[in-house]
Formats: C-alpha cells, sequence, structure tokens
C-alpha cells in the first residue's frame, strides 16, 4: 500500500516530506488540504493531526504529523532505497547529521520562519506583517549564515562532503526567502550561495519547488529578488 500525505503544493513543511520521498524514491498518494477552506481545521483532518496543521504521512495504520518527524521515519524506513539522507552505518557520519537538523530546528528555523511568516504568509492571509519582527529576523539569520559560511568553506554540505537530511531540511523555507528582498542573506555568502544552488538542482528539489508559489501571491510570478503551515 502506497504511503498517503495530505497538505498542499505550496507548503513548507509539506514540501519538506515531498522532497524527502522523492529523494528516497517512494512511491505515495498527494492528497492535497484545502487550507482556504479551512479543510484543515475540520474534524475529519483533526483526527490525524490534533493541531489542525499539514503535513499529514499516513502508512497503513500508522498517521504521523510533524514534517520533521515523518522525513526521519521515511529515511529510516526507507534506508535501503533511494538516497541515503541519515548516513547510519557510519556513526560519525550520522551524528554530524543529527548535529545540523537540530542547528536548523533550533537555531536557523525560528528567525527564518519569522521572516517568511510576516513577508509571505500573513499578506496573503490578509493580515499585516511586522516590519520590526522581520528586521530582527533578518540580522538574527545574518548571525547564523555566518556560521555557515565557515562551515561549508570547510565541506561541501553541513554535515560533511555529502548530502543529507540536515541539507533537505533548509529547502522550503529558504527559497521562499530567496524570493523577497532579503535573499541576499544567502547570496552574498559564497559558500551559502554555492552550497544552495547545489542542493536546489536535486531532481527532487526541482519535482517540489516549481509548486511552491506562494510567492508569486504577493510579489508577483517572477524569479526571487536577488538584490498555515506546519513550522
Amino acid at each position: 500500500m502506497a504511503l498517503k500525505l495530505h497538505g498542499l503544493g505550496m507548503s513548507t513543511c509539506t514540501s519538506r516530506v515531498r522532497i524527502c520521498l522523492y529523494e528516497k524514491e517512494v512511491d505515495f498518494e498527494f492528497v492535497v488540504v484545502d487550507l482556504l477552506a479551512l479543510e484543515h481545521k475540520q474534524p475529519e483532518f483533526l483526527s490525524k493531526n490534533p493541531f489542525g496543521q499539514v503535513p499529514v504521512l499516513e502508512d497503513g495504520d500508522l498517521t504521523l504529523f510533524e514534517s520533521r518527524a515523518i522525513t526521519k521515519y521515511i529515511a529510516t524506513k526507507h534506508k535501503d532505497q533511494g538516497y541515503d539522507l541519515i548516513r547510519d552505518v557510519n556513526p560519525t557520519e550520522a551524528a554530524m547529521v543529527n548535529v545540523w537538523l537540530e542547528v536548523e530546528a533550533h537555531r536557523y528555523h525560528p528567525h527564518i520562519s519569522n521572516i517568511i511568516y510576516h513577508t509571505l504568509v500573513y499578506p496573503v492571509w490578509g493580515k499585516p506583517g511586522d516590519q520590526a519582527i522581520i528586521d530582527a529576523g533578518v540580522e538574527e539569520l545574518k548571525k547564523v549564515i555566518d556560521i555557515y559560511e565557515e562551515r561549508l568553506s570547510k565541506s561541501k554540505y553541513l554535515a560533511g562532503d555529502f548530502y543529507s537530511l540536515a541539507d533537505l531540511h533548509h529547502i522550503p523555507y529558504t527559497y521562499y526567502l530567496i524570493k523577497t528582498p532579503y535573499a541576499d542573506v544567502i547570496t552574498s555568502r559564497p559558500h551559502v550561495k554555492a552550497w544552495w544552488d547545489d542542493i536546489t538542482s536535486r531532481p527532487a528539489s526541482q519535482k517540489v519547488l516549481v509548486d511552491m508559489v506562494l510567492a508569486d501571491a504577493v510579489y508577483g510570478k517572477k524569479e526571487g529578488n536577488d538584490g498555515a503551515d506546519s513550522r
């Protein structure tokens, strides 16, 4: 039985899971959840995720929510197919993957999510963004990205000279950041920019990024400005 993923193409966290599924070459059924119609707040969906957020993964009798937990489950269960995202055959490499997974979740994500929510998500929902929160997020994110620049001057990817789940987890939110006026946080740092170009050029990434159109609603359908969704 194929896995069933409930979510939305433009959703960052749904996209994180979809990229993982494509990297692992896992067949799945994609069930689109209509967030504008508040389908995610209806009893049927809440029975799958009581927090009323996408994505949700169903694998037989198992139902999972929280995108990072879902990707770890997929990468572990299907470790013998597709691309190895967790490197668990090598304890040192696996440990480094876990370190940078933690960095993404606790050092990177809080700042970039504030920027994306206040520049893209809230305007789409008809709510004004708070420029003070955006500015603070940009300044804090720059500090984090400076550390990434140093790290990526020594290794091709975050956990080492191999692509991993740690890199993958950064893709959706960073993709939207590149579409905002704050893209230079990424593009002005040469090692970070090279890393970004590399991880988004992968076929699995390309399959998913084409559906991430949230920025089009705010900035119009164009390339990024280079100068309710689960978080």
